[in-house]
């Protein structure tokens, strides 16, 4: 006959087991129900569309629906926060940026860490930018176009997407390589700032590819530089901003999964190995491109690669941040 303690201990035991073997046998077993993406900005906007884009292909690689929820505010921290509370399973995910995962850090008091509380899960597309003038504006090239900033200092006017956004900071930016000084105007979206830019009613600003190459090719505005490292595929004949005479001014918003910190790594690794499928598909990546978006490498589709990526930038654009002053309204 068994001691009653060591009965009790074996119990014991056992129901201290179960709760680690069922987790356990859930990672083992991922999915086996619908995948929810949080998009912490509105439908239709460019997040969401490559949200969906990767959404609708990665539901093939898990054998589950995947959707998607757009949980909106605050410059994306409320639905970011919402996937940082959640329980860290795997079913529910964010689809982040370079808002929601570097500048809202320094923007804005959160309840949440961007690099502590969110298992990386991988880097998905890059969101380049482009330098572009109304037509009016005298210079015919970068080095031209930053001339003349340094001649009228305090005078000329660069479009932003709000405050704290990338084309803002990358300003701030400008203005410390060049030592120019200008107004920033703030806009509540892209389209409102190249409609002004169109009209003459800014001189300048940072404009992504897919909004702005149309009225390039019709001759409505000047595009000087691509602020990325090597030359974007799309439009090859425009130069980077180190061969337009602006070395090292690198600037792109960029887009990433995410999961609640303590999801286990089993199921990060289905996950990851589900948006590394979907971007190698040709379809995918054709859509992607008609953005004007370009896909990560393979090498840095990693989780890992996104975590030591995250972790750049931050270091990168907080002491920007910081010494600008740059703070939420």
């Amino acid at each position: 006959m068994k001691h009653p303690r060591r009965t009790f201990l074996q119990f014991a035991g056992a129901a201290a087991a179960a709760p680690a073997f069922s987790r356990l046998a859930s990672a083992q077993a991922y999915p086996t129900r619908p995948i929810t993406v949080i998009v912490p900005f509105p439908a239709g906007g460019g997040t969401d569309n490559v949200g969906r884009i990767v959404a609708e292909r990665m539901r093939v690689s898990l054998g589950q629906p995947v959707v998607i929820e757009n949980v909106t505010g605050a410059n994306g921290s409320i639905g970011t926060g919402r996937v940082a509370r959640a329980a860290p399973d795997g079913y529910t995910v964010v689809d982040g940026i370079w808002n929601t995962h570097v500048a809202n850090g320094a923007l804005y008091p959160l309840q949440y860490d961007v690099l502590k509380d969110f298992e990386p899960i991988a880097l998905i597309v890059s969101f380049p930018y482009l330098i572009v003038a109304n037509k009016t504006i005298p210079a015919s090239d970068l080095k031209g176009l930053i001339t003349w900033l340094r001649a009228n200092p305090g005078k000329a006017t660069e479009a932003t997407v709000g405050v704290g956004r990338a084309q803002h900071v990358g300003g701030v930016l400008l203005q410390k390589m060049t030592g120019t000084r200008f107004q920033f105007v703030p806009y509540r979206g892209a389209a409102p700032a190249m409609q002004d830019l169109l009209a003459g009613h800014v001189d300048w600003m940072l404009a992504s590819p897919d909004y702005s190459l149309s009225h390039w090719h019709s001759g409505n505005i000047k595009v000087y530089a691509a602020t990325t490292k090597l030359r974007l595929a799309s439009v090859p004949d425009i130069p980077t901003a180190d061969e337009a005479g602006l070395p090292g001014f690198y600037l792109s918003s960029w887009q990433g999964m995410w999961a609640p910190k303590g999801t286990p790594k089993s199921v990060i690794a289905r996950l990851n190995a589900a948006v590394v499928d979907t971007l190698a598909d040709q379809m995918v990546r054709g859509r992607l491109a008609d953005l004007g978006l370009e896909v990560f490498p393979r090498d840095q589709q990693t989780s890992e690669a996104l975590a030591a990526y995250q972790k750049a930038e931050v270091e990168k654009w907080w002491p920007i941040f910081k010494e600008a002053g740059i703070k939420a309204e």
